[in-house]
């Protein structure tokens, strides 16, 4: 997982959405810079 985002409790929600193919829900663009489908 590349280190774009600086937060730990983003990343492991990033990681998760990413082991369990889940999107995310939020408003934090940065998501869109990894491979997860995000919602909002």
């Amino acid at each position: 997982m590349n280190d774009y985002h600086r937060d730990p409790f983003d990343r492991l929600i990033i990681a998760q959405a990413m082991v369990e193919q889940i999107p995310v829900v939020g408003t934090d663009e940065i998501f869109d810079l990894y491979p997860i489908q995000r919602l909002w």
